[in-house]
């Protein structure tokens, strides 16, 4: 990372880069490639099988590969080398199978397997689970791999390979057909961090997030220009204008009540001059969060928090805009995460987190930023500006956008499929250049319509940090 740069306070009307509506929805022919993608996956770990699980919290990899998102209810996906996958659905999602393409397109396979359904619905019309993996060739001499949510290491598991993140009667039933040792943990095909198939972004995907990330940023946009004394957090919630498009988290707001609770959400707390306050809107591919104080100056500030500017906030927009000076392809996530830990001391900053991680359908896929990652960051990847400091004096700073790392072949497929939201990305790039004053790489698509834009005091949010050129 850069040599540090000292931050100013700067007077600025907030930039105007314009709204978009959603892209089209994805194609067969996408989910197509991205199950293809998955199989060569599963060629270079030897897998007969692999068994994908979704539920309400845990859906983006069903979702990812082939555009079906349960909505009360469980579903397993079983994926082979070469036969169409089969989609197991319990009574609810049955129904909703269309959402998919390639239910329409005639590739893909289901069958309506009841104990997937919420309890105490029909449970009398469907094969028992062994019947239905026996028929699918998960016999001895299978090997199956599984996909949840999450992988495991060393560090958290005995046998992180066979520590499966799948209801147990699931899990118990391959283990009893394949064997235990054949059935492995296969989460990190989709989200491991340096070659997960979801951390190298497409066209399509960049320009989802574009959109959600829009919405974030513009949400959280005019409940900062609306702030005002005495409101509650309720009424500070309606400027959203909350859409429908699906939510990746509950939108948060911390008020001076809430200062000691992470993520609160809005209770009908007042919310004052002098407090402290963070507002945060995750859309699925999206989290746009900024923290500072209900404030006009620093005269409005407690009086050991009254240098917020010069003793916190500032040396952290100064250490956050070296991270985004540093994000291009090659660059070492490990460095990266030391130099944060260096200009953000923990015991000033109590930074618990990663400084940064890859973001996807989910809010937080994985993470390549840790003090010994040996992950060098490649083009494709969705990252999110995510430092996240804590104090009892100055509660908190925040510069949290949405990125895409995209080198000049990726930009020239975005042009050609999504010339508009390409031209927004440069638009932003030039004004952190050129306003912000981070030099950020060309390899650098920023997502959020308030890119890097930081203002400490809430009730004056055209004040905002830059760097001294």
């Amino acid at each position: 990372m850069k040599t540090r740069r000292h931050s100013k306070l700067l007077e600025i009307e907030w930039p105007e880069f314009g709204e978009c509506g959603p892209p089209p929805r994805v194609s067969a022919d996408e989910f197509g490639r991205r199950i293809d993608l998955t199989r060569a996956a599963m060629g270079r770990l030897r897998l007969t099988h692999l068994i994908v699980y979704g539920d309400r919290e845990h859906f983006a990899n069903l979702t990812y590969l082939i555009g079906f998102d349960p909505k009360w209810e469980e579903a397993l996906l079983i994926l082979r080398p070469t036969a169409t996958p089969l989609l197991l659905v319990g009574n609810e999602c049955a129904d909703y199978l269309p959402i998919t393409p390639l239910h329409a397109a005639g590739k893909l396979r289901n069958e309506r397997f009841q104990p997937l359904s919420l309890p105490s619905q029909p449970r009398d019309q469907s094969r028992l689970l062994k019947e239905i993996f026996r028929d699918e060739g998960i016999a001895r001499g299978a090997r199956v791999g599984c996909a949840g949510l999450k992988y495991f290491t060393a560090a958290e598991h005995p046998d992180p390979d066979h520590a499966l993140d799948l209801p147990a009667y699931m899990a118990d039933t391959l283990r009893d057909l394949a064997g235990r040792a054949n059935v492995t943990n296969a989460a990190g095909i989709f989200s491991d961090p340096d070659k997960g198939i979801r951390t190298f972004c497409a066209p399509d995907e960049i320009a989802f997030f574009e959109y959600t990330n829009v919405l974030a940023s513009e949400g959280v946009k005019r409940m900062l220009f609306g702030l005002r004394d005495g409101m509650t957090d309720f009424e500070c919630i309606q400027l959203l204008r909350f859409n429908g498009e699906p939510l990746g988290a509950h939108p948060s707001i911390k008020t001076g009540a809430m200062r000691g609770v992470a993520f609160p959400s809005p209770r009908g707390n007042p919310i004052r001059r002098g407090d402290p306050f963070s507002v945060g809107v995750c859309f699925r591919g999206s989290n746009c969060c900024r923290v500072g104080w209900v404030a006009e100056s620093a005269q409005d500030l407690p009086e050991a928090a009254k240098d917020y500017v010069g003793n916190f906030a500032g040396p952290y927009f100064e250490a956050a805009a070296r991270w985004f000076e540093a994000v291009r392809p090659g660059a070492s996530a490990g460095r990266m995460a030391r130099e944060v830990s260096k200009a953000l001391p923990f015991a000033k900053y109590r930074i618990h987190l990663n400084p940064g991680h890859l973001i996807h359908l989910e809010e937080w896929l994985s993470s390549p930023f840790y003090p010994d990652s040996k992950i060098r960051l490649h083009s494709g990847m969705a990252l999110q500006s995510d430092i996240i400091p804590s104090s009892p004096e100055y509660f908190s700073s925040r510069v949290e956008d949405g990125l895409v790392i995209a080198n000049a072949a990726l930009r020239r497929q975005l042009k050609a499929r999504y010339p508009a939201c390409l031209a927004r990305c440069e638009a932003r790039r030039a004004f952190m250049r050129e306003t912000i004053g981070m030099p950020i790489s060309d390899d650098v698509l920023p997502l959020s319509n308030m890119p890097a834009i930081m203002p400490p005091f809430l009730l004056r949010p055209n004040l905002v940090f830059a760097l001294e050129q």
